[in-house]
């Protein structure tokens, strides 16, 4: 039996992270004891195989039913790390079910059924952790919560998922396709076999919808944002992007106006001088204003195994202390949030278009933009390609529904040999 002022707890998952956290908890046992006044003793670690061998404390039970560990009285805090939402959920419920505070770093479970789970956490006077779902080593959770807790937040957004973002930098550093960029992402342990939450955009709406929550005290439907990843990402479009003095990168975006929340994640061309534009390979970035302290920027590892993995301890040592505090709002039960229009949403936009080398085509695609109300900034043309002959215009600022509009009535005519592509355009400094 452990002594009483230790913690007690079990860890279900031991993969990347989860071994981290085991290396941790070693490394920096001295430091815990020095700030907490206490152990923390691994009691349990759930697992696929127990056959295998780990290189785990003195003590340790291997065990291939997680939900075992909610049974123990003398465990305290379960810390979920399996990823997923149906065996994870499960366990999260019986876990605060059961009386014990929980850990995790599953930012799809927390972003589908988040408020159900943080409304039983708050029923049974429990915590709910979660720094780690959110920009892995970026102590954002916090920074919204606590540090930033006199301020009304503005605006919020950033490089919330790291595979997007080196498959972005590969394709801008190299020139390489996009197929190629991910398949290097893949051989590094960036991406998955299965990309389809990072490189379609999911996974850093999960986590822009935990920052809105953050951010404004509400529940943002996560079904309500609007997601464009970067499946089909062309080479030509980063190339022509840089030639105007911009990168693109995959942005999760949210702010406040007008009493409504407007959020999305998107492609979008930063200026190649702004530093969000120079977060490159696996790196995370999260740009605040708020109204007392201005423009904030957090940049570190979005993933890894120690990097992630010190998120977790981190919150594991709030728990400790007993100043975890879920939502930072004093109502637990948080209002829906007012979900604006994202159509009525203003910004200058990069468009190409692959057309016919026929005359008049120009004249036409600006007369579409003059019905429409857009200003055309800038065009250029490049030579004749395989699918036509590109055709790119940045544009003064306009409305997303304008620009809908405009690419509607120009997909009807006979003028476009492939589908258009258009990014929003961020002017940062």
């Amino acid at each position: 039996m452990s002594a009483s002022k230790d913690l007690v707890i079990g860890l279900a998952g031991l993969g990347t992270v989860g071994s981290g956290l085991v290396q941790l908890l070693k490394m920096n046992a001295d430091e815990i004891m020095q700030r907490t006044g206490k152990r923390i003793i691994l009691k349990y670690v759930a697992v696929r195989n127990v056959n295998i061998k780990r290189d785990l404390p003195e003590g340790t039970k291997l065990i291939d039913n997680p939900l075992l560990m909610v049974e123990d009285s003398e465990v305290k805090v379960i810390v979920e790390l399996i990823g997923g939402t149906n065996l994870a959920g499960t366990l999260i419920r019986k876990a605060l079910e059961n009386g014990k505070s929980v850990v995790t770093a599953n930012k799809a479970l927390l972003a589908e059924y988040g408020e159900e789970l943080f409304a039983l956490a708050e029923e049974k006077n429990l915590y709910l952790a979660y720094e780690a779902s959110v920009a892995g080593a970026i102590p954002v959770v916090q920074t919204i919560k606590d540090s930033l807790a006199g301020n009304k937040i503005e605006t919020i957004f950033g490089i919330l998922n790291g595979t997007s973002n080196y498959i972005l930098s590969e394709m801008s550093a190299k020139g390489t396709q996009f197929n190629e960029a991910l398949k290097s992402a893949q051989d590094l342990g960036y991406a998955e076999a299965d990309p389809t939450l990072d490189i379609d955009g999911f996974d850093a709406a999960h986590k822009l919808k935990l920052l809105v929550r953050l951010a404004w005290g509400v529940h943002y439907p996560y079904e309500k944002i609007p997601v464009q990843g970067i499946r089909n990402m062309s080479a030509m479009d980063i190339a022509f992007a840089k030639s105007l003095g911009y990168s693109i990168k995959l942005l999760g975006q949210a702010e406040y106006k007008h009493s409504e929340i407007e959020a999305e994640v998107s492609p979008v061309l930063i200026p190649e001088k702004a530093i969000l534009s120079r977060v490159d390979g696996a790196f995370n970035a999260i740009h605040i204003n708020g109204n007392g302290v201005g423009p904030l920027f957090l940049h570190g590892l979005g993933a890894g195994s120690l990097p992630t993995a010190s998120a977790v301890l981190g919150d594991i040592m709030s728990i400790m202390k007993d100043t975890y505090d879920s939502t930072g709002y004093v109502t637990k039960k948080l209002p829906l949030a007012p979900v604006g229009n994202i159509d009525n949403s203003v910004a200058s936009w990069y468009l190409r278009l692959m057309v016919h080398d026929t005359v008049g085509v120009l004249r036409d695609v600006a007369g579409i933009f003059a019905k429409h109300s857009i200003s055309i900034a800038q065009v250029i043309q490049k030579k004749q390609q395989d699918e036509g002959v590109p055709l790119v215009f940045m544009t003064h600022e306009t409305t997303v529904k304008a620009m809908k509009n405009a690419l509607q009535e120009i997909e009807a005519t006979n003028i476009l040999n492939a589908k258009p592509v258009a990014f929003r355009v961020l002017e940062l400094a």
